[in-house]
Parts: C-alpha cells; sequence; structure tokens
C-alpha cells in the first residue's frame, strides 16, 4: 500500500478532478518523470492505496465527490492552501472569502483534524511586510478558529523561476521583494505563533527546522501519523522521503506534472509561467491515464512504456550463525573502504 499525493507539481483537486475522478475509477494512472521520461503506472485501487493526500487552493470541484471516495473505501486529507496575497502575487487565487466558506465545508464533511490549513509561503516584501502578514493572519486564524488544528508555512525559497518571477513583480509594480534572515523569520513566525494559540491552531514550520521549538511544530506534510489516525488496524512503518533540506515527510506516489496549475503565483516552484500551464492545460485529456503527456509521447500506448522492476534476486543461502550477524560489531573504516 502506498501514499497517493495529488499534489505537490499542480493543484489537481481545482483543475484535474475530473481526470482524477476517471483515473480512481479505472484503478490506476500513469506517471512520466520529467527528469528521464520513465513511464510508471501507479495503482489506485482503495485496496492499495494507503491515503490520498491533496492539496489545493481550491477544494471545491472535490467536495461533491468526498462521498464516492468514502464509499469506494479511500481514505484521504486535505492541505488547503489560504494566503490571501495582493493580485500582483496571486493573481487568480480564489477570493478570500469563498476560499474559507470553501474550507469550512470541507471541514464539515470531513473533520478538522484532517483538514490542514497552509498559509504558505510567507512572502516580505513592502507591500507585504511583518505588520500585513500579522493582521493578514489574524483575520484567517479568526475564521478558521475550530475548522482546523494546524497551520502549516514556510518563507518563500528562491530558486531560479522563482527569483525571476518575483523580479518581473517588482519591475512591473515597482515593490522591492526581501529576504529576511533566520532571526527576522523566527521573530515573525513567534508572533504569528500566538495568534494560532488564540485560536486553538498549532503552527507546524515546512522545510525549516531553525523554526521549530517553542510551541513551533515540525512539519510532515505527508504525514505517518495522521495516516496512522486514517488507519488505526493498520501497523504501519514508512521510510522518511524528505523532498528537500528540512523536509519531514514520508515515502509517497505524486501523480501531479509541472507546468500544468493555472493558478498564476509569482512565487511558485512547480510552475515557469501561468501561459506554460494554460498551454499544458489545452493540451491535458481527462480520459487519458497520465495527467500530462509531452508531444513526444502523444498517442503511444503508455502500458507499452512502463519501466519493470528489476526482478529480485532470491535470498542466499544462510549460513550458521548468520542471525548473529545482526547483532555483529560494526566494521572498521578500513573494513568499509
Amino acid at each position: 500500500m502506498r501514499i497517493i499525493s495529488a499534489s505537490r507539481r499542480t493543484d489537481i483537486p481545482a483543475f484535474y478532478s475530473k481526470w482524477l475522478l476517471n483515473r480512481l475509477r479505472e484503478g490506476y494512472c500513469h506517471w512520466i518523470n520529467p527528469y528521464g521520461g520513465q513511464v510508471k503506472r501507479v495503482s489506485l485501487q482503495a485496496e492499495d492505496c494507503l491515503a490520498l493526500v491533496f492539496w489545493t487552493r481550491n477544494p471545491k470541484p472535490l467536495l461533491s465527490h468526498l462521498d464516492f471516495l468514502n464509499s469506494a473505501g479511500y481514505r484521504y486529507y486535505f492541505h488547503v492552501t489560504i494566503n490571501g496575497y495582493p493580485k500582483m502575487i496571486e493573481s487568480n487565487s480564489p477570493p478570500v472569502r469563498s476560499a474559507i466558506d470553501t474550507f469550512r465545508r470541507v471541514s464539515d464533511k470531513i473533520s478538522p483534524e484532517l483538514t490542514q490549513w497552509r498559509c504558505d509561503p510567507i512572502l516580505l516584501s513592502t507591500e507585504t511586510p511583518p505588520e500585513y502578514h500579522l493582521k493578514r493572519f489574524e483575520f484567517l486564524a479568526g475564521q478558521l478558529e475550530g475548522y482546523t488544528r494546524r497551520c502549516y508555512f514556510s518563507f518563500v525559497d528562491f530558486y531560479g523561476k522563482t527569483e525571476r518571477n518575483l523580479r518581473n513583480v517588482e519591475r512591473e509594480h515597482g515593490i522591492t521583494i526581501q529576504r529576511p534572515g533566520l532571526e527576522e523569520q523566527r521573530d515573525l513566525a513567534l508572533q504569528l505563533r500566538d495568534i494560532a494559540a488564540a485560536h486553538g491552531i498549532t503552527m507546524y514550520s515546512c522545510c525549516n527546522d531553525g523554526l521549530t521549538g517553542d510551541g513551533i511544530e515540525r512539519s510532515h506534510c505527508i504525514d505517518i501519523d495522521i495516516v496512522r489516525m486514517l488507519r488505526p488496524n493498520l501497523d504501519l512503518l514508512l521510510k522518511d522521503a524528505p523532498t528537500r533540506q528540512d523536509c519531514g515527510c514520508v515515502e509517497c506516489d505524486d501523480i501531479g506534472a509541472y507546468d500544468t496549475c493555472t493558478f498564476g503565483c509569482t512565487y511558485c516552484y512547480a510552475t515557469n509561467s501561468r501561459q506554460a500551464a494554460l498551454n499544458r492545460m489545452r493540451d491535458h485529456d481527462p480520459e487519458d491515464t497520465v495527467l500530462w503527456r509531452p508531444s513526444t509521447m502523444r498517442g503511444v500506448d503508455l502500458t507499452e512504456r512502463e519501466s519493470r522492476p528489476a526482478p529480485k534476486k532470491p535470498p542466499a543461502p544462510r549460513s550458521a550463525g548468520s542471525q548473529l550477524r545482526l547483532f555483529a560489531p560494526p566494521k572498521s573504516k578500513g573494513d568499509r573502504d
């Protein structure tokens, strides 16, 4: 059984719910490695899915289908992002009032424990200074009180594409993007912690252990503890599978594709440009087995391209006393070399 992430790379609930529901009914999907082109078949049968983890700004298209997920035996939880930035930073996100209403509806349907709020990432600028974030966070936390128990946050990571897009914002809107040091980040995070705590919400730092402690927890966005809550009858032991430094996630299969989210957030690491995403959305086929395929694979039967796992070697014969090797002292450095 595997955890299915849908998805760190794009917003499947908002834009590709029809495709997802088709794939769940068929019981599998394909995923194409964007760096090597390998094709992987991912089972989506309920008995093979430990949990579905949804990442979205707009879960509304999935809301009317949650009963289907329940009746089919799926277990799932949501990460829902609500930041409320100005249009120059988040040009196409749902209006804040609408996002809050949808968040509450999801929470009412599945519980506050399974509806995670992401106020993420925190972007400091002359347009969005610390005071802006504190005021906005106070409003959002108050609106979501009782509908969630957690808030996941991070500060912007300045990847190459993020740098380029934010420079465009500076040039077009006459603002300055700021790069706070760890101490400045921590000072703001502790103030957010106090606001969150007053509304019954715990802060979780995503991919920055330097901000944990003093009431701020380390984030595990793909969280084994939540999955254990969903699957109390299973004895689960999953490997850590960090996607970057200080990531606390466990292993999963992410079925999304880069450059397919059209929300157009300027800080996004998963999209080069909104136009690129619009182009790929135009090419998307909700009946396909894969969310998006490059032109070189149009019309190709992906079943024939599936990567096959290497055959397992038969276990080596066990010699007498081999069990004792489990407790043998480690080799010296010279032996290891």
